[in-house]
């Protein structure tokens, strides 16, 4: 079991502080600070430049911290929340799949950080080696 879990946070950390050095480096195609800032605007969250920081360092950082089963309650929050308010202001008015730009993704993500919060990181985890946790 503890394989698994490890691999869920493995695959989902990655991708989601990948996700997150889009808006803080511009990697992977992102816009960096600047042209997500500007979405961001648009979308009307304001001030755009900085709420793409904060947003970008909460993905890359959460998912950091998921992938290596460290402060996982709070890995979760740095996962749960953004993608919270990304459907809200982004993908809701889409409807549910992802190939309509739909809530589908957001929703896995909250699913698996609320998941892995709730069962722990397992023993494959810094909170295991550090705290001696689950």
């Amino acid at each position: 079991m503890d394989l698994g879990i490890f691999i869920i946070r493995l695959v989902v950390g990655l991708y989601y502080a990948a996700h997150g050095s889009q808006k803080l480096f511009g990697w992977f195609g992102g816009g960096g600070p600047q042209g997500t800032g500007g979405f961001f605007e648009q979308i009307g969250i304001k001030p755009g430049k900085t709420m793409a920081l904060l947003a970008g360092l909460s993905e890359f950082g959460g998912g950091i911290l998921f992938l290596l089963g460290f402060l996982t309650p709070l890995a979760a929050i740095l996962i749960i929340i953004p993608m919270i308010v990304a459907i809200v202001k982004v993908h809701a008015k889409n409807g549910l799949f992802s190939d309509n730009s739909g809530i589908e993704y957001n929703v896995v993500l909250i699913a698996v950080a609320l998941g892995i919060w709730l069962t722990g990181p397992g023993a494959i985890s810094l909170d295991a080696a550090i705290f001696d946790l689950y």
